[in-house]
C-alpha cells in the first residue's frame, strides 16, 4: 500500500537512526516502527520486583511502629535541654 504521511522531526530522526544502525531503507525502518508499536512490544516486560527481608530477631527492645513517638520524644529532650542552658 502506499500513502503520503507526514512524520514529526523526532520521529524521522528515530528513523533515520534506525536506518544507519541496522543499515536498512527507509520503507523498512518505517514497517519495522509501526508493527513494534502496534504490537505494543515497545517496552520489554520488567522482572518481577522481590525484597529479600531478614529477621531482625527475638523480643525486640525498640518497637519500630512507634518509631514517631520516639522521635519526638528525643526533640522533646533536646529543647529542653537547649531552654535550659537558656539558647
Amino acid at each position: 500500500m502506499r500513502t503520503t504521511v507526514t512524520l514529526d522531526s523526532d520521529v524521522e530522526r528515530l528513523i533515520r537512526d534506525a536506518m544507519r544502525e541496522r543499515d536498512i531503507s527507509f520503507k523498512e525502518a518505517l514497517n519495522d516502527a509501526a508493527r513494534t508499536g502496534l504490537r505494543g512490544n515497545v517496552h520489554k516486560r520488567a522482572r518481577k520486583f522481590a525484597q529479600k527481608t531478614f529477621r531482625m530477631g527475638e523480643g525486640q527492645e525498640f518497637r519500630w511502629d512507634k518509631a514517631l513517638a520516639v522521635a519526638d520524644s528525643i526533640e522533646d529532650d533536646e529543647l529542653n535541654r537547649k531552654l535550659s542552658l537558656r539558647k
